[in-house]
C-alpha cells in the first residue's frame, strides 16, 4: 500500500464532512495533531442541517445503515457510540409502494420478511428471498475486506482468493439478470434492485457486486438517530474534539499551498496559513483538484445522475405510511433510460418520500410533520437544465400532484415550508456536475479504476469521500475516511 512519505504529525483536514470526521477521528487515535477547517459554522458537509421555522431537515443523506462504522470511528479514541448517539432501528425499514395498489413492507428479519412476501407476492417468491439473502450475504464477506475496506493502488490488488468466488457466483453479470434469477414478481425485483441508482447506474447496467447495497439497506437494516443524521455529524466532531481534534468553522480554504512536489499546508480565505505535515481534503474530488490544487490534467469522468429534493414542513399527518417510503412508478426501465441515457425529467417518477417527524417528533412544532421527497434527475453534464428559472417550481408543484395522486390526499394544502434543493444548488455546494453522488460507479470507476485517495504528485495530499475509494453512500464514505487515515498512518485498515 502506498503511504504518505515523511513526517504526518500535523495533519490538516479540509471540510468536515462525514468522511473527514472519521478520518480526524482515526488519526486522533493514532496520535496525530489534527485540526480540521470548514467553511460552514456546523460539521456534517452534505449530512447538514436546514432549519426553517421551526422545522428541521437534513440536508443530504437520510438512510442510515451500518452504524457498526460510526462505532468504530469513535472507538478510535477510545468512545462509545450510545454515549454519542440515540438510534432506532427502522421497522420497516422501508414501505415500497407499487402502481397496482399493492404495497410491501421492507423488514430486517429475514423470517418475517419472508412472510410478507408470501403474503403479498406468494411463497415461490419468499423462497427467492431466503436464496437472495444468502447470496447477498456472501457476497458481502467476499467483498468487504478485499475490495471495499482496502486501499487498492492497481488491478493487481483485485487479485484474491475472493475474486475468484465472486466471478464464481456470479458477481459480474449483470444486477437486474441476477436479481430475476432468485425473484420472479416485478415488485420484489423492483425493490432488491432500485438501489443501483446510489451507483449513478440502472440495474440493468450496473454489476450484481452492487447487491451489497440491497443487503446493506434491506437485510443489514436501516436506523434513524435522534435528531437526523446530522446528529452522525455532530456526535463524531464532538468525540474528535474531545480527543484533541481542533475545529475552526467559518473557515474557508482557498488552496493548498505546496514547495518541492509536497505540500506545507493551507491558506484560507482570511489569507491565514495553518501548516501541515499531510493535507486530507473531503470537498468533492473533481473540485479540490480544480480549486485548491496546483493545475493538472485530470482523468474525465461519468458522473451519477442527480436529484431534486423537497424539505416540506406539513400539518398534514398519514397515518399509514412508513419513516422511508418508496413510490414506484408504472415504468421502471423506461424511468432509469430518461434519467440516464437521455437526460430527460422523468415522466411516470419513482420517489423516496421519508417522514422524519413520525420517528422524532422533535423535528417539527408540535403536532407537525417534516417530509424529505426525493426525485433523481439528470446531472448537469446529462442535462444542463436551467433551475435557475421557474422549472424549479414548476417541477416542485409536479411532485407535489403526483405524491396526491398516490394517496397524500391534501398534501399540497398541508406545506407550510418548501425548500426545493436542484443540481444547480448542488454544484453551487462545490458537487461536480450538480450531482451530490459523486462520479457513476461503473466498472472502471470502481475499485482500483476510481480515483485514488492519494494524490499522483503530492505525495502528503490525500482524498476523503464519495468521490474516491470505496465511493457513494454513507457506510462507503465513513469507510473512505479510514482508508485516507491509514495512507497517513500506514496502518492496515
Amino acid at each position: 500500500m502506498r503511504t504518505v512519505k515523511g513526517r504526518t504529525d500535523r495533519v490538516v483536514v479540509v471540510g468536515a464532512g462525514l468522511g473527514g470526521l472519521a478520518c480526524a477521528l482515526h488519526l486522533a487515535g493514532s496520535g496525530r495533531q489534527v485540526t480540521v477547517l470548514e467553511r460552514e459554522p456546523v460539521p456534517g458537509g452534505r449530512a447538514g442541517r436546514l432549519s426553517v421555522d421551526g422545522y428541521e431537515f437534513d440536508t443530504g443523506p437520510t438512510v442510515l445503515t451500518m452504524p457498526d462504522l460510526i462505532a468504530e470511528a469513535l472507538g478510535a479514541v477510545g468512545e462509545e457510540l450510545t454515549d454519542w448517539l440515540d438510534l432506532s432501528p427502522l421497522d420497516p425499514a422501508y414501505r415500497a409502494y407499487y402502481p397496482d395498489g399493492s404495497t410491501l413492507d421492507v423488514i430486517t428479519d429475514t423470517t418475517r420478511m419472508a412472510a410478507e412476501i408470501a403474503r403479498v407476492c406468494g411463497p415461490r417468491e419468499a423462497d427467492g428471498y431466503l436464496r437472495f439473502v444468502d447470496y447477498a450475504r456472501n457476497l458481502w464477506q467476499w467483498e468487504r475486506a478485499d475490495f471495499i475496506e482496502r486501499n487498492l493502488d492497481a488491478p493487481t490488488d483485485l487479485l484474491t482468493g475472493n475474486l475468484l468466488k465472486l466471478f464464481a457466483n456470479g458477481a459480474f453479470r449483470r444486477l437486474q439478470t441476477k436479481i430475476n434469477q432468485f425473484f420472479r414478481d416485478p415488485r420484489t425485483q423492483r425493490i432488491f434492485s432500485f438501489q443501483a441508482m446510489y451507483a449513478g447506474l440502472s440495474p440493468h447496467d450496473a454489476l450484481a457486486i452492487y447487491t451489497v447495497i440491497a443487503y446493506l439497506d434491506s437485510v443489514a437494516g436501516v436506523s434513524f438517530p435522534r435528531g437526523g443524521i446530522h446528529a452522525v455529524s455532530r456526535g463524531m466532531a464532538g468525540a474528535a474534539e474531545k480527543h484533541g481534534v481542533q475545529f475552526r468553522y467559518g473557515t474557508t480554504v482557498t488552496r493548498v499551498e505546496t514547495a518541492n512536489g509536497r505540500a506545507t499546508g493551507v491558506i484560507t480565505a482570511d489569507g491565514d496559513f495553518v501548516p501541515a505535515d499531510t493535507v486530507v481534503l473531503n470537498p468533492d474530488l473533481p473540485v479540490a483538484y480544480e480549486d485548491l490544487l496546483p493545475p493538472s490534467r485530470q482523468r474525465k469522468l461519468t458522473y451519477s445522475p442527480s436529484c431534486v429534493v423537497l424539505h416540506i414542513g406539513s400539518t398534514q399527518g398519514y397515518g399509514k405510511i412508513a419513516h422511508h417510503n418508496i413510490h414506484f412508478g408504472r415504468s421502471w426501465k423506461g424511468t432509469f433510460d430518461e434519467v440516464i441515457r437521455r437526460g430527460e425529467l422523468m415522466t411516470d417518477p419513482s420517489l423516496l418520500v421519508t417522514n422524519p417527524s413520525r420517528t422524532d417528533p422533535s423535528v417539527a412544532p408540535a403536532g407537525k410533520h417534516t417530509y424529505y421527497v426525493l426525485a433523481p434527475v439528470p446531472n448537469l453534464e446529462r442535462a444542463p437544465f436551467d433551475w435557475t428559472g421557474d422549472l424549479t417550481q414548476r417541477y416542485a408543484e409536479q411532485l407535489v400532484g403526483t405524491l396526491e395522486e398516490r394517496g397524500y390526499v391534501g398534501f399540497g394544502d398541508g406545506i407550510e415550508v418548501m425548500e426545493a434543493v436542484t443540481p444547480a444548488d448542488w454544484a453551487a455546494q462545490g458537487m461536480a456536475a450538480g450531482t451530490p453522488f459523486a462520479a457513476a460507479h461503473s466498472l472502471f470507476q470502481t475499485g482500483p479504476f476510481r480515483p485514488s485517495n492519494l494524490h499522483r504528485k503530492l505525495d502528503n495530499v490525500v482524498f476523503v469521500g464519495s468521490g474516491t475509494q470505496p465511493g457513494v453512500g454513507v457506510p462507503m464514505v465513513l469507510i473512505s475516511g479510514k482508508l485516507a487515515a491509514a495512507r497517513i498512518t500506514g496502518a492496515t485498515a
